[in-house]
C-alpha cells in the first residue's frame, strides 16, 4: 500500500525539465520610444508547445530594466495573470534550468497547454538599456543583438532611418514611424545596429499596411495596379508555416500540415484550394488552441457551385477545395488552425532515372520537407538548414524572408 502511494504521488508531481518551457513562433516588435529615456517597448509574441505546460517563463535581459509589464492570452484576447520571479522560484516552478542569478516573468497560462495543441501569448513590457539605445551624435543608435527569428524595430516618430546592417524590409506605419523587419534564417543571434536622426519634416501618415497574414499569391502585372494602391505587409510578422512529409516517391504522395491564425472577426471556415494536378485525401484539421477536431469537407466541380462556396477563381470540373469550419472569430480573439492532408501529384513529385525528384513552389516563409526514410539529399535550388528527425529521416527547412515566392527543386538517392 506505502508503494502504491509512493508511486501516485510521483505520478502526480508535474515532471520538473526545461523541456516544459518549449516555445515556437516567436516574434519581437521593438518601439523605440524618446531618445533621452534610453528606453523602448517590447511586444514578443510566443507560443507555449509542451503539452500540460501550466505556466511560461521569459528571461529578463541581464542589464535591462523591466516596467509596464501586461501579458494577454492570443486566443481570447484576454490578459492573463503573471509575476516577476528569480530564477530559484522559477526553478522551483518547473524550470529546472533556469538562471539562478536571473529575473524572470512567470506567465499563468489560461489553461495547460492540450495534448495536440499549443498556447498563444503576448509579452508586453518597457525596458530601459543604455547599452543598447543611445545617442552618437545627432543620430541615435540601437545596438542589440537579437536571437528571435523574427523581428522588427520601429522608430521614434520624426526619425529617418540612415543605416542598417541587416537586410531588411523598410515599412511605414500608419502614424508615420519608419521601421524595419527581418527573419533571421541564421542559427546564431542576429547582431542589429541600426541608427536613425531626426528627419526634415515630418511625413503624412501612411495609409494602413496589413499585419494580417494572407495567402500569397501571384502578383498581376505591374501595370495593372496603381503604385498607389500597392499594399507592403511585414513578412516576418506572418505566421504560416507547412511541413510535407514525402512518402516512397513510386508513389507521387506526401502529407502535410499548415499552420494558420485566423484574426478576421466573423470568419468561421478557411477554404484550401486544391492545386491543379494534384489529388487531396484524409483531410482533417483541429483547433490548435484547444486541441479540438474540426470539421472537414472536399467539393470538388459542380458540387462547389452548389454549396455556395466561393473559391476566388472560376469553377472548373477540376476545380476541388477543402473546407474547414469552426466558431465564428469573435471580437478580439483569433484561432490558430492545423490543417492536415495528404497530396498526390505525379507532375511535381516522382521517382526519375532512379533518383526522388521534388518541385513546388513555396509561398509561405516557412516550408519544411522530410525525405522518406532511407533517402538521403542531394540536390537542392533553394539554400536550406538540413537535420534529421528522431527516426533519422532528413530534414530541409527553407526560410523565405521576401513576399514572392520561391521554387524549390530537391533531389535524394536511396541509401
Amino acid at each position: 500500500m506505502q508503494l502504491l502511494l509512493l508511486v501516485l504521488t510521483l505520478v502526480l508531481i508535474p515532471a520538473a525539465s526545461p523541456a516544459q518551457n518549449r516555445s515556437e513562433d516567436e516574434y519581437t516588435r521593438y518601439e523605440l520610444l524618446a531618445p533621452d529615456t534610453s528606453s523602448f517597448k517590447i511586444i514578443y509574441d510566443v507560443t507555449a508547445v509542451t503539452p500540460g505546460a501550466a505556466f511560461y517563463f521569459n528571461p529578463i535581459r541581464k542589464g535591462s530594466i523591466a516596467t509596464d509589464e501586461s501579458v494577454i492570452d492570443l486566443a481570447s484576447g484576454q490578459p492573463l495573470k503573471f509575476e516577476q520571479v528569480p530564477g530559484a522560484e522559477a526553478r522551483k516552478a518547473g524550470l529546472t534550468n533556469a538562471d539562478l542569478e536571473g529575473e524572470y516573468i512567470k506567465v499563468t497560462l489560461a489553461r495547460p497547454v492540450p495534448a495536440g495543441g499549443e498556447a498563444r501569448i503576448r509579452i508586453i513590457k518597457t525596458y530601459q538599456d543604455p547599452k543598447s539605445y543611445f545617442r552618437q551624435g545627432d543620430a541615435i543608435v540601437f545596438d542589440r543583438p537579437l536571437g528571435i527569428k523574427r523581428n522588427a524595430v520601429v522608430l521614434p516618430p520624426s526619425y529617418e532611418l540612415i543605416t542598417c546592417n541587416i537586410p531588411s524590409q523598410i515599412l511605414e506605419e500608419p502614424d508615420g514611424r519608419v521601421g524595419i523587419s527581418f527573419v533571421n534564417a541564421y542559427p546564431s543571434q542576429a547582431p542589429l545596429v541600426l541608427r536613425a536622426r531626426p528627419a526634415a519634416s515630418a511625413a503624412p501618415a501612411a495609409a494602413p499596411r496589413s499585419t494580417t497574414p494572407s495567402t500569397p499569391a501571384a502578383s498581376p502585372p505591374a501595370r495593372e495596379v496603381p503604385m498607389n494602391r500597392i499594399r507592403v505587409s511585414e513578412r516576418a510578422f506572418q505566421d504560416r508555416e507547412i511541413v510535407y512529409f514525402l512518402k516512397d516517391p513510386t508513389t507521387h504522395s506526401f502529407s502535410l500540415y499548415h499552420d494558420y491564425t485566423e484574426t478576421r472577426e466573423g470568419t468561421d471556415k478557411y477554404l484550401n484550394i486544391v492545386r491543379a494536378g494534384s489529388t487531396v485525401s484524409d483531410p482533417s484539421a483541429r483547433n490548435l488552441d484547444t486541441g479540438e477536431a474540426l470539421k472537414v469537407e472536399t467539393f470538388k466541380g459542380e458540387a462547389i457551385t452548389k454549396a455556395g462556396i466561393d473559391i476566388g477563381e472560376p469553377v472548373v470540373p477540376g476545380s476541388e477545395v477543402v473546407v474547414i469550419r469552426f466558431p465564428a472569430v469573435k471580437k478580439g480573439t483569433t484561432v490558430r488552425l492545423r490543417i492536415e492532408e495528404t497530396y498526390t501529384d505525379p507532375a511535381r513529385y516522382a521517382l526519375v532515372d532512379g533518383q526522388l525528384m521534388w518541385n513546388r513552389s513555396f509561398g509561405r516563409p516557412r516550408n519544411d520537407v522530410v525525405l522518406p526514410a532511407g533517402w538521403r539529399v542531394t540536390t537542392s535550388s533553394i539554400p536550406a538548414t538540413v537535420s534529421m528527425t528522431d527516426d533519422g529521416r532528413v530534414r530541409l527547412a527553407f526560410v523565405n524572408p521576401r513576399p514572392d515566392s520561391i521554387d524549390v527543386f530537391l533531389k535524394a538517392r536511396a541509401r
